[in-house]
Parts: C-alpha cells; sequence; structure tokens
C-alpha cells in the first residue's frame, strides 16, 4: 500500500475513532480514560492522544483522579464534554418553591 494511501486511511480511522469517543463522552457523561477505552475499543494510548488533543483545544474537560475500589487505588484521567448538558432522565421532577 502506497503510504499516501496508507496514511489517509489511518486519518479516516483517526476520525472515526474520534466520532466515538465523543459520542461515548456525550453518552455517558464523564468516564475514566480506560473506560472509555475499554468501552469504545480504541486503545487507551490512542484514547489519551485523542482526548489531550481535544482538552487542549477545549472540546472536553480533563481532570486527574483518584479512586479507591475494593482497597485498590486507581489513578486516571476523567473527561466530559466542555458545555454539554445532557437531556434529562424522564420522570417526576421536585417542583421549584414559588
Amino acid at each position: 500500500m502506497p503510504w499516501a494511501t496508507q496514511a489517509a486511511s489511518l486519518a479516516r480511522r483517526g476520525i472515526i475513532e474520534l466520532q466515538v469517543i465523543l459520542q461515548y463522552l456525550k453518552e455517558h457523561g464523564e468516564s475514566l480514560d480506560s473506560e472509555i477505552a475499554e468501552e469504545t475499543g480504541v486503545s487507551l494510548e490512542e484514547v489519551c492522544v485523542y482526548l489531550s488533543t481535544l482538552a487542549s483545544k477545549g472540546e472536553v474537560i480533563m481532570c486527574r483522579t483518584t479512586r479507591f475500589v475494593n482497597d485498590a487505588k486507581i489513578e486516571g484521567m476523567l473527561y466530559r464534554m466542555s458545555g454539554y448538558v445532557p437531556v434529562a432522565s424522564p420522570g417526576r421532577k421536585p417542583k421549584g418553591s414559588t
């Protein structure tokens, strides 16, 4: 495969993976980088590269986090869409006082 064709193929794959990651964040809200990689099927390294680029552009919000699950310390990067408010879940909502 010629280099130009291979580069174009990789670029298309990168765009598709980026769209998959963005869609995942829209549907699931904030998530750890490892969770995003596991659920989307994109390697953790590629997820980190894509999300770092998006964070530098201000399209996603990133923060470092430490979680303890069954006394195990898990450190990771937590990401969510910038300025994106998910649709309210169905069901009764408390009425505001007037």
